[in-house]
């Protein structure tokens, strides 16, 4: 077995594993970086694209493009001012711009993921991906993680400190004791398709129909993402792109005579979800961030930015708890992250329960959702706490 040391390993190489290391570094801590996956997975697998202005600022203001001599998330992601609601055949625009002076991004997470991975290999990052077996060992004493390597031989690596950001399938999470889950399970998943198609809209779109959710989203000129609600077991195999682009031409058709762009359909899934907090987020010398710890719904755009929120925190905390010696500093860590996840759990809840057809719903449940919709939309305070929740709450 090949050993070795470092002050911090973080079991996950997603963005929110490498934006900890990042930061870390920043501080002049060592840390070494694992993942079961590939690089060349992640950067492929489709994922989340609404980056918050908070997120936006970690990226640019921390070093990550430092040298490059341009910010890849603005000047190739797509600065969004608001989005579209849209239910009884209207759509109606929330101007985020307007209402609160902010701005989303949309930028995928592979590009998130792209640029992290990029600036920790520039800077030196020990990143180790195709590893398997990996294992936890003696978190409230002296951690050490061992694992199998890309080459087929048994490694171990010894640490002062965790950081379990190994997704929504964590291994780590079930290593806090006296631990406590809250979970919300929804009747309904996104059929998601991405296709070869012109933007339908300059903006997202939220519709609201009587046969349920769909979402317009964007990704290139050339290349759109969009979903529409449907049952968990759904086979999106069975599914035609006739059948498809009917469905969502549907759930978008309106007095105003709107239809989609349509184009040939490229990747198709069901995504079923659920929202989900374990507290707390550390025991003893090991410490949960982004996914481990807590998922949501993806109506509210919230999963990466609270990964990279979680972060942000978890290494100013870590990097005190290290130079005092003290551990119990790492106790504040999950205070901190929970204020702002269980604002987002409520928010993608709201998005969600406000926007979804519910199974059996009655016509009282159709009208009273149509109610809220109108007063949100015609409430200069109800757009304004969407756009505030939606941009996400500033942490300055």
């Amino acid at each position: 077995m090949t050993r070795t040391s470092t002050r911090v390993v973080v079991v996950g190489g997603g963005p929110a594993g490498l934006m900890a290391s990042h930061l870390l570094h920043r501080a002049g801590i060592d840390t070494v970086v694992l993942d079961r996956r590939s690089v060349h997975e992640i950067e492929t697998t489709h994922r989340a694209g609404i980056l918050e202005r908070d997120s936006v600022r970690l990226l640019t203001e921390t070093g990550v493009y430092s040298g490059e001599g341009t910010e890849r998330v603005l000047t190739e992601g797509d600065r969004h001012g608001g989005i579209f609601l849209r239910f009884g055949g209207r759509s109606h625009h929330v101007d985020f711009e307007r209402l609160v002076g902010a701005s989303v991004w949309l930028y995928p997470q592979t590009e998130v993921f792209s640029d992290l991975h990029r600036a920790r290999t520039r800077d030196g990052g020990d990143l180790r991906y195709e590893v398997s077996d990996v294992q936890v060992h003696d978190v409230e004493g002296s951690p050490r993680v061992t694992y199998t390597g890309a080459d087929g031989g048994a490694h171990e690596v010894s640490a002062e400190i965790v950081v379990g950001a190994d997704g929504s399938r964590s291994a780590c999470r079930n290593l806090v004791a006296d631990h406590r889950r809250f979970t919300r399970e929804y009747p309904f998943a996104w059929f998601g398709i991405l296709c070869e198609a012109p933007k339908s809209a300059p903006e997202l779109i939220y519709a609201r129909s009587e046969r349920g959710f769909a979402l317009i989203s964007q990704r290139t000129e050339s290349v759109q993402r969009m979903y529409f609600q449907c049952d968990p077991t759904e086979d999106p195999g069975s599914w035609s792109e006739d059948r498809i682009w009917d469905e969502l031409q549907t759930r978008l058709a309106g007095e105003d005579g709107f239809s989609l762009q349509e184009g040939p359909v490229i990747d198709r899934s069901v995504l079923p979800f659920r929202s989900f907090v374990q507290t707390p987020m550390r025991h003893g010398r090991l410490v949960l961030a982004g996914d481990a710890a807590h998922t949501v719904p993806p109506t509210g755009a919230k999963g990466l930015n609270l990964a990279l929120a979680d972060v942000r925190v978890l290494a100013e905390v870590v990097e005190r708890a290290l130079e005092k010696k003290d551990l119990d500093v790492l106790d504040e860590y999950t205070d901190r992250a929970l204020a702002r996840v269980w604002k987002a759990q409520h928010f993608s809840y709201w998005m969600t329960t406000m926007l979804h057809r519910a199974p059996g719903a009655s016509d009282f449940d159709e009208l009273r959702q149509l109610g809220e919709l109108n007063s949100l939309v015609s409430s200069e305070a109800g757009s304004t706490y969407l756009a505030e929740g939606y941009t996400g709450w500033p942490t300055r």
